[in-house]
């Protein structure tokens, strides 16, 4: 039992993955405002707005910086981290996603007995746009500096 109030206590484990939640959650709400639709599929899913990942480890580093000073090598480990996961997130996952979508198109434009071996389209929705990840890493902060 004290384990398991040791890890719920933690701020750099529970902040983060309420901004997680958050994050996830705001991609449903987005979908029903933006393209009328309830698409629950989008709070576990990844890519669109805004970036869970973005936001999760930018509380993280936001948790870390005001726990262990923004001077700290934690904090500057943690900044590291974010900056790596937010580049990908905007750079390689969303140049992986924008192939999918011309693969499908190439795979599903053959005949379908050429095509025999796919048997699902790829996943094109895995990266996220600059602004995207922006929005995600803002909303990780706002948390991170009102949960910690």
């Amino acid at each position: 039992m004290k384990l398991v109030y040791s890890i719920l206590s933690n701020k750099t484990i529970t902040v983060p993955v309420i901004a997680w939640f958050i994050a996830q959650f705001l991609k449903v709400v987005n979908v029903v405002v933006v393209e009328r639709k309830l698409d629950f599929t989008r709070f576990i899913g990844s890519g669109g707005m805004p970036s869970s990942h973005s936001s999760f480890i930018v509380s993280l580093a936001t948790v870390v910086g005001k726990i262990k000073g923004i001077d700290s090598a934690e904090f500057g480990i943690s900044v590291a981290v974010a900056a790596i996961v937010m580049y990908d997130a905007a750079g390689v996952r969303r140049a992986a996603g924008k192939q999918a979508k011309v693969l499908n198109k190439l795979i599903f434009s053959q005949k379908e007995e050429d095509r025999k071996n796919f048997d699902e389209n790829l996943k094109e929705l895995i990266g996220h746009s600059p602004f995207e990840v922006f929005v995600g890493a803002m909303l990780g902060m706002l948390l991170g500096f009102c949960f910690a």
